[in-house]
């Protein structure tokens, strides 16, 4: 029965790995777009990180499966949650959909073959599979999304500073976003990135800082591009708006250093009680408890 499991699960894994492989030809838009990001050097854009051909037949008919089990408003949810995880490289939403079909489809057979014996127990095992293999996908998609998150909000300040010395220092806005680009790395980095390759394309300068904004849930993040919009549309300097946000992100992030630190003593609170403190007890009291057990038994 084990042999037989890890055979199966070998096979579903296989089957994946093999659609994995395949690929199809890339639009106009995407060879645009990738000779952008050759001229920036970087960028997080679905279509320059991977083909979006179409998915082969199996793959078809899993994320066919998955779409009929989802609600209607599932591919907007994933595209979404995927440019708020940096569309890694060949996810697309048919093919988080195609995933989870597999993922169904496998962890559902396994756990008909592991419950074997009763129907209730192959009835069990079999859903109990079926909804882990179904949500897996999402589970990392989500685990990605927080993630870059985190990092985008770590680097944030950082990015300002330099915004800031190049716009002084008598570059434009779009210059100063090209440097950070190029001279910094993260999530922050392929963001503006990607701002640039969107104002390359057609855009407006408002309409790619607003686009930046939705493709993330940092609050600062948002302050800074509608900050950076409305001094646009009001005339403000743009040196100005840049200073007085990097000194809020300072006062932020500092803010936060002093809130994490706050948290501290909570946090060991529980390894201090059950790994130190027992230690400490055999330590201390264990030699004087087997005296005084001696001296007990010798009477």
């Amino acid at each position: 029965m084990l042999l037989l499991v890890v055979g199966l699960s070998a096979v579903g894994s296989a089957l994946v790995l093999v659609g994995l492989q395949f690929a199809s030809h890339k639009t106009v838009l995407s060879r645009r777009l990738a000779h952008i990001q050759a001229t920036y050097g970087r960028g997080a854009t679905r279509a320059d990180a991977g083909d979006e051909g179409e998915l082969p037949p199996l793959l078809d008919r899993l994320r066919a499966l998955a779409d009929r089990l989802s609600p209607g408003e599932t591919m907007a949810s994933l595209e979404r949650r995927l440019d708020l995880a940096g569309n890694p490289a060949r996810w697309t939403p048919e093919r988080v959909l195609a995933y989870k079909g597999a993922g169904l489809f496998v962890l559902a057979s396994i756990g008909v073959l592991y419950g074997l014996g009763s129907v209730l127990t192959v009835l069990g095992y079999a859903l109990a599979g079926a909804a882990a293999g179904f949500f897996v996908p999402d589970l990392l998609l989500y685990n990605a999304a927080t993630k870059r998150q985190a990092e985008i909000a770590k680097g944030l300040a950082d990015v300002l500073d330099m915004l800031t010395v190049c716009v002084e220092a008598g570059l434009g806005f779009d210059a100063a976003v090209s440097q950070v680009a190029r001279n910094t790395s993260g999530p922050l980095a392929e963001e503006f990135a990607r701002m640039l390759q969107e104002m390359q394309l057609g855009k407006s300068r408002v309409e790619a800082l607003r686009a930046l904004a939705a493709r993330t849930t940092v609050n600062e993040v948002h302050t800074f591009a509608s900050s950076l919009v409305q001094a646009s549309e009001l005339g403000i300097p743009t040196a100005r708006v840049l200073r007085e946000q990097a000194g809020e992100m300072r006062v932020k992030r500092r803010q936060t250093a002093e809130e994490k630190a706050q948290k501290v003593p909570v946090k060991i609170l529980f390894p201090l009680l059950m790994c130190i403190f027992p230690a400490l007890f055999i330590i201390i009291i264990g030699p004087g408890g087997i005296a005084i057990y001696d001296t007990f038994t010798n009477r």
